[in-house]
């Protein structure tokens, strides 16, 4: 619990914090079926206008989540994908094998040649608007929505979006300003309070508000319905997208027997990592797929997987008593299904 994450989380919180973000990958979708094909593979609509960002998942046939990215719509026929490093080459990979031979749309690996600076805290709009003189007011910049913002002689795309759950842009740069912009920040931040933060920063509030990450919380295994992400879901949108079969196989079904759910310890000097057996009523019923202090909750927080032979509600977490094994240790712990940091995500909007 000492360290980046102890001494940015407070400036985040209070302030501005700036990571860097660039290893993120990041693909360009251009041509005249680009948005047929990213419709068809996206749980979401992405058929939205100029401007718009949206998270969504891409499926197998059987459900299971392949990618867990946002597509922003830069023009009527060019997409923006961005998606975590992690994940860089097996998304790419399955973006290209879902391009058919009719498909007129190329796919362009962008992740060299833009960076990625996440400007977050109750300060950014401020420090942003006064280094690019841009309008960055609700009215006029929603939560969701993308613009290109100058800042000196750099052009660079603004994404109000956010992985730490607080008020901020994402700064995708051309990779020959990315030092130059990174310089203009600094020059300003100190009247704004900014501090860099670091990826056990991110990893700290993106567990605080429940953010899931491909790879630990969410898979090829996964189901949207599991993992709690079935807002993301268009069902009515023409055509469908790939999976959905399964998945309305699944709302047939009921409630899941398996959801992905939210870990308090009631021991805040115990830290979850990941794969820590999850404990209901005595009973083994699942494992940790994500673990870290969360300190603007002031508690260590996990997520996980939870396999009950009955639909699984807020109502029947509440009622059951969990506990975490931390080596030879069962640690008791409060579980719900909504984040535990801002759960209606209001400080994100303000």
């Amino acid at each position: 619990m000492t360290g980046v994450q102890t001494c940015a989380l407070p400036i985040l919180r209070d302030s501005v914090a700036l990571f860097d973000q660039s290893s993120m990958a990041k693909f360009l979708v251009q041509g005249r079926d680009a948005c047929r094909l990213l419709n068809r593979l996206s749980t979401a609509n992405v058929d939205r206008e100029i401007g718009k960002v949206v998270y969504t998942q891409w499926l197998n046939e059987q459900g299971g989540i392949e990618a867990d990215l946002t597509v922003t719509r830069t023009d009527i026929d060019k997409f923006l994908i961005v998606t975590s490093v992690s994940s860089h080459t097996h998304d790419l990979s399955h973006l290209k094998q879902s391009i058919g031979h009719v498909d007129h749309c190329t796919v362009t690996d962008m992740t060299s040649g833009m960076s990625l600076l996440g400007i977050m805290g109750p300060n950014s709009r401020a420090l942003l608007q006064e280094i690019s003189g841009a309008d960055l007011s609700n009215e006029k910049f929603a939560f969701g929505t993308s613009q290109e913002i100058e800042i000196g002689y750099a052009i660079c795309r603004a994404n109000r979006m956010t992985y730490v759950g607080a008020l901020g842009w994402e700064l995708y740069i051309p990779t020959e300003f990315s030092l130059y912009v990174y310089e203009q920040i600094l020059s300003i931040g100190s009247r704004f309070g900014l501090k860099p933060a670091g990826t056990h920063a991110l990893n700290s509030c993106r567990l605080e508000k429940g953010y899931r990450h491909w790879g630990h919380d969410v898979g090829i295994e996964d189901s949207p319905l599991e993992a709690g992400l079935s807002f993301t879901c268009d069902w009515e949108k023409p055509g469908g997208f790939v999976g959905d079969s399964a998945l309305s196989r699944q709302r047939e079904l009921g409630l899941p027997r398996k959801r992905l759910v939210q870990f308090k310890l009631k021991q805040p000097d115990e830290i979850l990592i990941h794969e820590e057996p999850i404990f209901a009523n005595g009973q083994p019923v699942g494992v940790i797929t994500s673990g870290m202090y969360g300190h603007r909750v002031g508690a260590s927080l996990g997520m996980g997987y939870v396999h009950l032979d009955a639909p699984i509600t807020a109502e029947t977490i509440g009622a059951m008593a969990f506990e975490i094994g931390i080596g030879d240790r069962l640690i008791q712990a409060e579980a719900q299904l909504t984040p535990w940091y801002d759960p209606k995500g209001l400080l994100i909007k303000v």
